[in-house]
């Protein structure tokens, strides 16, 4: 309990003041009184805890996560602000967010969606993220992206249905699939997961914030456009 404590002054008081506490003898009694007088810092300090944990980890991988596999980006691939969103074609909450992100790339010109398929749920949601990573190389992700959540949960009839609605040439997409690039984007996206302790879908990535689930277009909106305050320069949302 005693280093919850401290974890918590440093938060409310400042490191350095909680260190002055703590050599002082004094900092046990008072933080007790404290936290019970004003028991509101509390949830206000684990939130700011958990800020500065997101913060700790998409740093390093900002570059890579914002780098998306050639062609899977919904929205503007030139935008100057990113959303990485993962995704599983399996996953009921990914697709009930799809109209979610059409209506934020709608209002937000300036948005990039970057895609990472992250196939957790069965394998024939493997199957499908492979297949949306060969539309990608096509130019043709948005279109089979649409259809495969249209056409309900992945197997191999629906994978192939959407293929053709996208219009992929089928010879060139499986043969992207065999050559193993493709595998290692998806190796890729479940390292960086694993990193930033993303367990499910979907999972959402704007900024410094981290949000997970089917969050609804207004928190999505606002985590853009946090991201985009803290990047000067940025234009502001239509």
């Amino acid at each position: 309990m005693r280093w919850l404590l401290t974890i918590l002054v440093a938060l409310v008081a400042g490191f350095a003041g909680a260190a002055g506490w703590s050599y002082s003898g004094l900092g046990d009694s008072r933080t007790r009184d404290y936290l019970l007088a004003n028991p509101q810092v509390l949830p206000e300090a684990i939130a700011l805890l958990q800020q500065q944990e997101q913060q700790g980890r998409i740093g390093p991988l900002r570059a890579q996560l914002e780098q998306p596999f050639s062609g899977a980006v919904l929205g503007n691939p030139q935008g100057a602000v990113t959303l990485v969103a993962f995704s599983d074609y399996a996953c009921g909450f990914c697709r009930r967010s799809l109209d979610d992100v059409k209506a934020l790339i709608a209002a937000n010109p300036d948005l990039k969606v970057v895609m990472r398929e992250y196939p957790i749920l069965s394998p024939a949601s493997a199957d499908a993220a492979r297949m949306a990573l060969a539309a990608a190389q096509q130019g043709r992700y948005a279109a089979f992206h649409d259809a495969m959540f249209r056409l309900g949960p992945p197997s191999e009839a629906g994978i192939a249905a959407a293929a053709r609605e996208a219009g992929l040439d089928m010879a060139r997409a499986q043969a992207a699939i065999r050559n193993g690039a493709i595998d290692q984007a998806l190796q890729a996206n479940g390292a960086m997961a694993a990193q930033l302790g993303i367990n499910g879908t979907p999972a959402w990535i704007a900024g410094d914030q981290l949000l997970s689930g089917a969050v609804g277009q207004q928190a999505l909106a606002e985590a853009v456009q946090t991201a985009r305050d803290g990047n000067p320069g940025q234009g502001a949302a239509s």
